[in-house]
């Protein structure tokens, strides 16, 4: 997994945390895109480890993304947001928020 591909994942995890909860679903789809990219142990273990914690949107770096990352982050964000079947209005207008970015 090369360092954008890892950016993108990492940015998911304010998404993520966006309804105030990390939900099973939300864990196992950013576990999915880990093997898809092929991350590597110590990969997964510091996204693991950044998820523990609450993250907003804030807190991506987007100097670590071209704007063809932003978009595909966005994209996964909005796959991401129906992961546990509820699309919660904070997650909306977090999606919302990173497109703006993106």
């Amino acid at each position: 997994m090369n360092e954008e591909e890892f950016a993108i994942v990492r940015g998911l995890v304010p998404v993520a945390w966006a309804d105030g909860s990390f939900a099973e679903k939300e864990k196992e789809m950013l576990e999915a895109l880990l093997d898809a990219y092929g991350a590597n142990d110590a990969q997964q273990n510091e996204l693991r480890e950044y998820a523990k914690e609450k993250r907003t949107l804030e807190d991506i770096n987007l100097q670590d993304l071209s704007a063809g990352d932003r978009r595909v982050l966005l994209q996964c964000a909005v796959l991401l947001t129906f992961a546990d079947g509820v699309q919660d209005v904070t997650e909306t207008r977090a999606k919302k928020n990173l497109s703006l970015l993106a």
